[in-house]
């Protein structure tokens, strides 16, 4: 399907690629490793000819069709539902022909349009926006009406609608809850065609890929197996690369030892000329490199507290407007390993925030004891950061009292070299700032930590360097992360945000697997999930249409409004600022909410304007 031969790329003052050579067989879903800033999103911006190789060959078939997911999907006023259906180019392309066919014609595009399954197109696109976390009233809501990161759920979903030949995914699940993550590790399982894969999910890699192709160096290994075969071929293979080494490296020595005592010999001359010879055509075998990464501070606290940490008792939380969350009767003590598990949109943000004491309570009561330490990581942590700090001048605020060589050397702890504790965060990598962040956050030795999606740009091995820290802190830890693996090792209980309330999970994450996969599957299997688009309501009398324009005509200025509105207070929403002044950020919540009501009802008002105008239009 796609065959790389001899690739170089050199860009940026490095080398990328130094004659890379590869082969992917036809229909494989391969995964795409390498540490971080290897070069892996550079791959697919050759592969997709948005950067020129300077040498080298990438070939697949001419009529091979390939698809990515780089980029959110735009903010139109088309529907969800249609958005996707019109990612599908043929099926698209012969509904628009029907539309001016002559009679001749539509014969042809009928039978097309039944082999390519184009009546099940509408259910078989809401079966995957259902997967990824959108609800049956999402369908049909405009696009503009989603944040970026839904709409970045929208392309996955329109990639994965179309079923290209190649699908090319980078980091797909950084955009999911662990939810969206179960559901797509059992879809790309099931793909019909090619699919490459950047990913650092070791649950995604084990289970739904059948190869690993490995970026080092500038060189692609290609090894057959999931992510945890691809450890041990690789562990095996850089051990016998060192004791050919080890031989290699022995027998020179040995002859260079005869050439160095004969060379002036008379009678041993031709022999010792005859060793240099042998010495030249020895092969070199470059020395096995392991890629280490510095590990994680997250220091245990000073002194244990008396449990528990925190109690709710009755507790109820929001914004101003109804509770996002309510009957809450938790206990959190020092020695919890908690794993927060939640669609998006459950609560299970706003429940961290009332845990970290950022967000007060509008019922019930909270016990906590004053002298617990709270180290809070979060997303937007990341987002806020200002672009021309420096994570030296990030530590001198944090160690004021410390000596320059001491902030240096906490930042070399960190992982932080000499050039990079100078560099702006601009030029940092996402992975470099979230583990700056999740480093600085336990500086303080905190009683309890909690991580919401620590993971997101991190690679493999430093997630794995994370959950050997917490295994080693003694603290408590709440853990929201769609990352399987990490939660799978660090939390020994299960709490789950539904229905309004957080409640205990009776089972381990096999069973919560089992669980989000069996009401997917319940889900499509019901009808009433996927409806299809309502009828037009019956047309009114021939005299109605003035009124009915003049309706109409009023409720899309009403939407207008309300969407220009809406819009602003969005924006202010992606100000980082505004995370930094609790209350300004509680009064923003509570217009969001209610701009949110109104902006459905305002559209609402249009969509029943519309359809009763062009009904009475058509009638007439």
């Amino acid at each position: 399907m796609l065959r790389i031969h001899d690739l170089v790329f050199d860009a940026w003052g490095r080398r990328f690629f130094d004659h890379a050579t590869v082969t992917l067989p036809v229909g494989a879903k391969v995964g795409l490793v390498g540490r971080n800033g290897a070069g892996k999103s550079t791959l697919f911006k050759l592969i997709l000819g948005q950067l020129s190789a300077g040498g080298g060959e990438i070939d697949y078939p001419r009529a091979a069709r390939i698809a990515s997911v780089d980029q959110e999907h735009e903010a139109t006023p088309i529907p969800l539902l249609e958005t996707v259906l019109a990612a599908d180019i043929e099926r698209a392309a012969l509904l628009t022909e029907l539309e001016t066919a002559v009679p001749e014609r539509m014969g042809d595009i009928y039978a097309r349009l039944g082999e390519i399954d184009a009546d099940r197109a509408p259910s078989r696109a809401a079966e995957i926006l259902s997967g990824l976390g959108f609800s049956t009233a999402d369908l049909y809501r405009p696009m503009s009406e989603f944040s970026g990161g839904w709409r970045m759920r929208v392309a996955m979903a329109a990639a994965l609608f179309a079923e290209p030949d190649l699908l090319l995914l980078d980091e797909p699940t950084n955009y999911l809850d662990l939810e969206g993550a179960m559901w797509l590790e059992a879809r790309l399982k099931k793909y019909p065609h090619s699919a490459l894969i950047i990913s650092h999910d070791r649950e995604l890699l084990d289970n739904s890929v059948d190869a690993i192709l490995h970026l080092s160096e500038g060189k692609l290994d290609y090894y057959t197996g999931g992510f945890s075969s691809f450890e041990r071929q690789r562990a095996e293979k850089i051990r016998l690369q060192s004791a050919m080494r080890g031989k290699i490296e022995a027998k020179r020595a040995h002859m260079q030892a005869f050439v160095d005592r004969f060379r002036a010999s008379a009678t041993k001359a031709r022999q010792a000329q005859s060793r240099l010879k042998m010495i030249a055509k020895l092969e070199s075998v470059a020395p096995s490199v392991e890629e280490n990464v510095a590990p994680f501070l997250l220091p245990s606290p000073e002194r244990a507290l008396a449990p528990p940490l925190v109690r709710l008792e009755g507790v109820a939380v929001g914004y101003g407007g109804p509770p996002i969350l309510h009957r809450l009767n938790l206990r959190l003590d020092i020695d919890d390993r908690i794993g927060l598990l939640g669609v998006n949109g459950s609560g299970k943000s706003t429940f961290a925030k009332l845990i970290a004491g950022a967000l007060p309570t509008i019922g019930g009561q909270v016990h906590r004891d004053r002298r617990m330490k709270v180290a809070w990581f979060h997303q937007h942590q990341i987002e806020a950061m200002d672009p021309e700090d420096t994570p030296l001048s990030i530590i001198r605020r944090a160690m004021p009292e410390s000596s320059e060589a001491q902030r240096r050397a906490r930042l070399a702890q960190f992982g932080m070299t000499v050039q990079k504790a100078e560099t702006t965060v601009a030029s940092l990598s996402g992975g470099e700032r979230a583990r700056l962040l999740l480093n600085m956050v336990a500086m303080e030795r905190p009683h309890l930590l909690i991580l919401d999606e620590p993971t997101n740009h991190l690679d493999i091995d430093s997630r794995r360097a994370l959950t050997e820290a917490l295994n080693d802190y003694s603290g408590a830890v709440i853990l929201i992360t769609h990352d399987r693996s990490l939660m799978e090792m660090v939390a020994d209980r299960l709490w789950l945000v539904t229905d309004g309330t957080v409640k205990a999970f009776d089972g381990d994450m096999d069973d919560y697997a089992k669980f989000v996969l069996d009401r997917a599957r319940a889900a499509n299997r019901n009808p009433s999930k996927t409806p299809p688009l309502p009828p037009p309501p019956p047309p009114p009398p021939r005299g109605a249409i003035a009124p009915l324009k003049r309706k109409l005509e009023a409720a899309e200025e009403a939407l207008a409004r309300e969407t220009k509105l809406f819009a602003e207070i969005d924006a202010s929403l992606a100000d980082p600022a505004v995370y930094n002044d609790p209350v300004r950020l509680v009064e923003v919540k509570k217009r969001h909410a209610r701009l949110v009501e109104r902006l459905e009802e305002a559209e609402a008002k249009w969509i029943a304007a519309a359809e009763i105008y062009e009904a009475a239009r058509v009638a007439v």
